[in-house]
């Protein structure tokens, strides 16, 4: 079992949480994509459904509202939700190794020193043909659908910490899937991650 916590980030139709699940399975640890909603809905009291509706979706200036110094009963469900997700992350990665995907995941455990940070990317056209297979739409829609959700993730990640979403500087590690193909970018994490724990 891996002692390390890895955090993907991804563009959509990259395959980044079809890698993230398989390298979990390959390593043996636990695997959080959805099932992050739902243990914060369970900490919070929430219902889950509303953090599948919010799901990285940016709400509105989180700054201001802070800036207004309102208690917490007064801050706006959807920071209420973002910050129930953030202590639910936390609170994953303190119970031991795991693979979490997306949410900010990256910037959560920041002062986690056992963490990964990978960029899953790959080129537009593989993506859009990726896409449009597993949903079933022609190649156009496929493309709207691909700027619309990435654009919705990036400014989910703006908005929520100090970062920018995709830079390679905020990331361990940057990997094209589609020219390493998803097994292939599996396999290579999982050699990352055995070097880095022989070297601790």
């Amino acid at each position: 079992m891996s002692k390390t916590i890895i955090t993907i980030s991804r563009q959509y139709g990259s395959g980044g949480r079809e890698i993230g699940e398989k390298l979990a399975n390959t390593l043996g640890i636990p695997f959080y994509d959805n099932k992050l909603l739902e243990v914060a809905a369970k900490e919070s009291g929430i219902g889950k459904e509303l953090f599948e509706a919010n799901d990285e979706k940016n709400p509105g200036s989180l700054l201001y509202i802070l800036g207004m110094q309102y208690s917490d009963d007064m801050l706006p469900f959807n920071h209420k939700l973002f910050l129930a997700q953030f202590s639910a992350i936390k609170k994953i990665a303190s119970e031991g190794p795991c693979v979490i995907v997306g949410r900010c995941a990256d910037y959560a455990l920041k002062d986690f020193n056992n963490v990964l940070n990978v960029f899953i990317h790959a080129d537009i056209e593989k993506r859009i043909e990726r896409i449009s297979k597993e949903l079933n739409i022609p190649d156009k829609k496929a493309n709207e659908v691909i700027i619309r959700v990435d654009k919705q993730r990036m400014s989910y990640y703006n908005f929520y910490t100090s970062q920018k979403w995709g830079r390679a500087e905020n990331y361990h590690l940057c990997l094209d899937s589609m020219a390493l193909g998803i097994d292939g970018t599996v396999e290579l994490l999982k050699k990352f991650v055995e070097l880095l724990e022989v070297r601790d």
